[in-house]
């Protein structure tokens, strides 16, 4: 027993807690980027241009940039529970209200609105997943976790196109069954949430005695290592050059993701294909996104190396969006696409693993935030830059020249901010932190 407690409670919480919080940002990230797909047919009958698309589409992030460190903070106090359901209820509604948009104002409004009302939600899920998983699982269980955004594009796709050909049927358009189809069930899920996720280890039924200790300990243990180097100083960490380093990677990192996801339903539709089919080629890239993540994922923990990883995952999706670029309209850029899609995601993984390394506390809280909230101000440049050059130049090429020169310029700027080897230190002493507390643990509860 003593060698089992480990993988024991650690299995359990991840089948007790990792599907919902899949489906929860499943269905997050389809409320959030299905207006990519609604944009096939609702430009035209609202009456809005390239660019004022874009500038919607990344207005979102404003009302998640204002609102995400609060959010975030207040999680810490309420609980995760009750918090992350009312995120949840709130941008349901939200996203369901779309349908009443009529034109450029009523677009604008409603997609900052959208983002005010999620924010906080993907950086209290990570906070929310340092209260049960040791640092040396969360590259993994952040790789489970964001597998998600492939997985709602790519599930995604096929079904938004397929809840379009609703035209008509009772007297609305298809994208406004599109937002209300998918945007009601997101409140339900909320709901749910607020019946069933427990706060921390110590509000799970579902755990023995002994797994409850052991994993509370385990964590408090990380926390105070944590907290006797760096502290738990919320106001520091605006000014902690390691936040604001690798805020500037993730505003590159968005940048590239939703600059490309917001238009990809109309580069690949450039290619002649009809809406359906237009749904179901946009999935591939997906479909390796999610490989690449899990890839990613499992080698970053399996090596307790971060620092190459993140350069790597960056520099393949800058290559990859270069050459979809050069290719122009053409199978081949498909190829290129999905290519980038394994970087761009694969970096989520290593990156979201690292600032629990000099973070807990209220500075892990309003961190997180800080780092998710500057870094999704990408979603606001990555749409518009996108939309802009597109109707200056009529071509969607240059724009995704663009993004591959942030993504590569990231990929440098990783290695200056990931100090080498501190990440597979801090990996080394939780491990070593972990199995003695398991003999210690273990002994006492045999």
């Amino acid at each position: 027993m003593t060698g089992d407690i480990e993988k024991t409670t650690i299995r359990k919480a991840f089948l007790r807690l990792m599907p919902l919080l899949l489906l929860c940002y499943f269905l997050a990230y389809i409320d959030r980027v299905n207006i990519g797909f609604a944009a096939l047919t609702m430009n035209k009958d609202i009456g809005l241009s390239a660019y004022t698309y874009g500038l919607g589409a990344g207005l979102f992030f404003w009302g998640y940039f204002f609102f995400e460190v609060p959010s975030n903070l207040i999680l810490e106090k309420l609980g995760a529970r009750r918090w992350i359901s009312r995120i949840m209820v709130t941008w349901g509604l939200v996203s369901a209200g779309m349908v009443f948009v009529t034109g450029e104002t009523s677009f604008l409004v409603m997609r900052f609105l959208l983002g005010a009302a999620e924010a906080g939600f993907f950086p209290g899920i990570i906070l929310y997943l340092t209260y049960w998983f040791p640092s040396i699982y969360q590259a993994r269980v952040v790789a489970v976790f964001s597998v998600a955004i492939p997985l709602s594009l790519g599930i995604g796709a096929p079904l938004s196109t397929s809840i379009m050909l609703l035209e008509g049927v009772g007297g609305i358009h298809g994208w406004q069954w599109l937002f209300l189809l998918e945007g009601l069930p997101t409140a339900v899920v909320g709901f749910i949430v607020l019946m069933v996720l427990p706060d921390r280890p110590l509000d799970a039924k579902w755990l023995l005695e002994g797994e409850r200790a052991w994993l509370q300990a385990t964590i408090e243990r990380e926390r105070q290592s944590v907290q006797a180097t760096h502290g738990t100083s919320v106001w520091r960490i605006v000014l902690d050059p390691r936040v604001l380093g690798l805020a500037m990677i993730y505003v590159a990192n968005t940048t590239a993701n939703l600059g490309l996801a917001f238009f990809l339903p109309q580069i690949i539709k450039g290619l002649g294909l009809s809406d359906l089919h237009t749904g179901l080629v946009t999935s591939i890239p997906y479909i390796f996104g999610t490989l690449g993540i899990l890839v990613w994922g499992y080698f970053s923990d399996r090596f307790s190396e971060r620092r190459w990883s993140l350069f790597a995952a960056l520099a393949l999706a800058g290559t990859g969006l270069a050459g979809a670029a050069y290719m122009g309209r053409s199978e081949a850029a498909v190829a290129f696409i999905s290519l980038a899609a394994i970087g761009i995601y694969g970096t989520k993984a290593p990156f979201w693993a690292l600032p629990s390394t000099f973070l807990t506390g209220s500075a892990a809280a309003g961190g997180i935030a800080l780092i998710n909230s500057i870094g999704n101000l990408g979603g606001f440049l990555g749409p518009t830059i996108v939309g802009w050059v597109r109707e200056k130049s009529g071509s969607f090429d240059m724009g995704l020249y663009v993004l591959a020169a942030i993504s590569i310029a990231a990929s440098f700027a990783a290695l200056i901010v990931v100090r080498p080897r501190a990440d597979a230190s801090h990996s080394a002493n939780n491990r070593a932190m972990l199995e003695a507390k398991v003999q210690n643990g273990g002994a006492a509860s045999s």
